[in-house]
């Protein structure tokens, strides 16, 4: 186990390895994202107009897509708070009601890139667009993997100890990607 740092005079901490490793892993992912966002933000201080004629983002979808993903966040917790106190039963269906929002938030996107009206190929907006959006989509297709993941141990007795380090790594995961949709939902549907 990894020592946390501790307060003065008090004994350190542990931190379960695949918790630290989803650190050290959301980490590097926060610098993927950087990139992307670099990369925005160079494109738009050189493109002139941005974005360029013929794009009309709708805000409304992406809003309610967004106070769904970020809703999903606070299910979560409910469900990690549950199974801490040992009632895994409720953990399932908090992690259920996760995944429900989390397909939601996957139909409006995927209802969004339908309907654009341009491609990733049109301009430099529409790639970038295109990437981040979805690179971000498949980041929350992978936790809804994970959540199954979570799900299926549960299936086969797992947490019952008490050990919901597992499911902890996955709420860091999954309230990385919704941070990181909080960012791209200002860059690209609210500042233009």
């Amino acid at each position: 186990m990894v020592q946390a740092p501790a307060a003065i005079g008090a004994a350190p901490r542990e931190i379960a390895p695949i918790r630290f490793g989803t650190i050290v892993f959301l980490a590097s992912e926060l610098v993927f994202f950087g990139g992307l966002f670099a990369a925005y933000f160079t494109l738009r201080s050189e493109t002139n107009p941005w974005p360029p004629a013929g794009v009309d983002l709708d805000v409304v979808r992406p809003s309610v897509a967004t106070a769904l993903l970020v809703l999903s966040s606070f299910t979560f917790v409910a469900g990690l708070r549950e199974a801490r106190a040992g009632r895994l039963a409720s953990l399932r269906r908090w992690v259920l009601v996760t995944i429900f929002l989390a397909l939601a938030f996957l139909g409006f996107q995927l209802y969004d890139w339908a309907n654009a009206g341009f491609s990733v190929s049109s301009h430099a907006y529409g790639t970038v667009f295109f990437a981040m959006t979805g690179f971000h989509g498949l980041h929350v297709l992978a936790g809804i993997l994970l959540m199954l993941v979570v799900l299926g141990r549960m299936a086969q007795g797992a947490y019952r100890d008490g050990n919901v380090d597992g499911p902890e790594a996955v709420g860091y995961y999954w309230h990385f990607v919704d941070f990181v949709w909080i960012g791209l939902y200002a860059t690209i549907f609210l500042l233009r």
